[in-house]
């Protein structure tokens, strides 16, 4: 991983369209030739700087982007670190009333899951939380 926090082109913390997770870890992410430390959204419509750092702070707020883009995700993968941690029932309750599955599972597992999907044109957006 870069020492920069962004690389060029993410310097906004939004880059459009659906791109592969090339590699992860060092705090961060490499995907479309760029690299990025922290946490970062997967969405339909690209690919944002997620600014949450632990599974804890994970709420309304944070997945208001997917709620947003519901329409167009089928499927919302939550990479909640090292760890698999428990999302709140009324999250996923939440989630389910806009239309969108949820999987948690550890960040690695949910990038290459995410990277499975995007490969077979599924209706996938990943949440995934940067891991050392």
């Amino acid at each position: 991983m870069a020492e920069q926090e962004t690389s060029k082109g993410f310097e906004s913390g939004f880059v459009p369209g659906r791109h592969i997770i090339d590699t992860y870890g060092n705090g961060g992410f490499r995907f479309a030739g760029m690299s990025h430390r922290g946490s970062i959204l997967l969405l339909p419509s690209g690919v944002s700087a997620w600014p949450v750092a632990g599974p804890r702070e994970i709420d309304r707020s944070a997945l208001r982007p997917v709620q947003a883009e519901a329409a167009g995700i089928e499927l919302l993968l939550i990479g909640t670190g090292l760890d698999i941690v428990a999302i709140d029932p009324a999250l996923r309750g939440w989630l389910k009333e806009a239309g969108v599955g949820l999987d948690v599972m550890q960040t690695g597992a949910a990038a290459r899951t995410y990277n499975i999907l995007v490969g077979e044109n599924r209706k996938v957006a990943a949440a995934l939380i940067a891991v050392a």
